[in-house]
């Protein structure tokens, strides 16, 4: 099966035409992760910036970033959330209106970013870099937007996260028509250092500690249907994956899954 995670058209049209299948992402991790900080939290704590600053968050979702960490955001911090995706760029309005805190909008592509040069002190991509058709003009382009001395900052996946469920769906032949998971060439913690290192300094890994646990089967149905192509997957095939992962916890009971995440941190010559 050919991955659809750096199809731009149907990233836009179905994954991210809202924040409905990312939710549902979000949900497992919220509801059943061993580690009580939380991936947000833990994430907001690795940006060690300065008081006054411009940010920049590229594929910045519904902004739960921001939403998460509300009450700890410096009042001059100036903010800029950016996604490719209008309607996640929307949802993101709608969540911090409340927050208290200014930011900017703007509908962009991390390969062609429509700010002036050396603007920003730090940028942010969480977990989208695997997503970018070239991510050689993304890192071009991120560094362009930032001035020397300024901060990058990159999350993303590594090569065993979540293989148990890869592993379940494999083993039941469930045919979901996945875009997800790690294949060859994409950007993992295995190999995101030394992409990152030939266009930015002092490049640093820090790995999130965390797993999964989880006793029943609806939120991890949700999750592996939320990557499919849902035109492609009816009810009956629905049924099917309730059946196999049902099956599952009866026979193991709380079905432990790994998780692999890590934040890059480097700095712009």
């Amino acid at each position: 099966m050919v991955s659809r995670i750096a199809d731009q058209g149907y990233l836009r049209a179905d994954q991210y035409q809202d924040a409905t299948k990312f939710n549902a992402r979000v949900e497992l991790h919220k509801r059943f992760s061993t580690n009580q900080q939380g991936w947000l939290r833990w994430v907001f704590e690795q940006l060690d910036l300065p008081a006054q600053c411009a940010i920049l968050e590229i594929g910045c979702g519904p902004g739960y970033l921001w939403q998460e960490n509300a009450e700890h955001i410096p009042a001059g911090w100036q903010i800029t959330l950016a996604d490719f995706s209008p309607g996640m760029l929307d949802e993101a309005r709608r969540n911090l209106q409340a927050v208290g805190h200014p930011f900017a909008f703007e509908v962009a592509d991390v390969q062609n970013l429509p700010f002036a040069a050396a603007h920003f002190d730090a940028v942010i991509a969480n977990h989208m870099l695997y997503h970018v058709p070239s991510r050689e003009r993304a890192y071009a382009a991120i560094k362009r937007v930032l001035h020397p001395g300024g901060r990058f900052f990159a999350a993303t996946n590594g090569e065993a996260h979540l293989r148990e469920i890869h592993a379940l769906v494999e083993r039941h032949d469930l045919g979901t028509a996945a875009w997800g998971g790690p294949s060859t060439g994409t950007f993992l913690l295995e190999n995101g250092g030394a992409e990152i290192a030939r266009w930015f300094e002092g490049v640093e890994l820090r790995r999130y500690p965390d797993g999964l646990i989880v006793p029943e089967a609806e939120p991890i149905v949700a999750f592996i249907l939320s990557t499919a192509d849902t035109r492609a997957f009816g009810a009956e095939e629905r049924a099917r994956l309730v059946r196999a992962v049902e099956a599952e916890i009866a026979a193991q009971g709380p079905l432990r899954i790994t998780k692999d995440v890590g934040l890059f941190l480097a700095t712009c010559e």
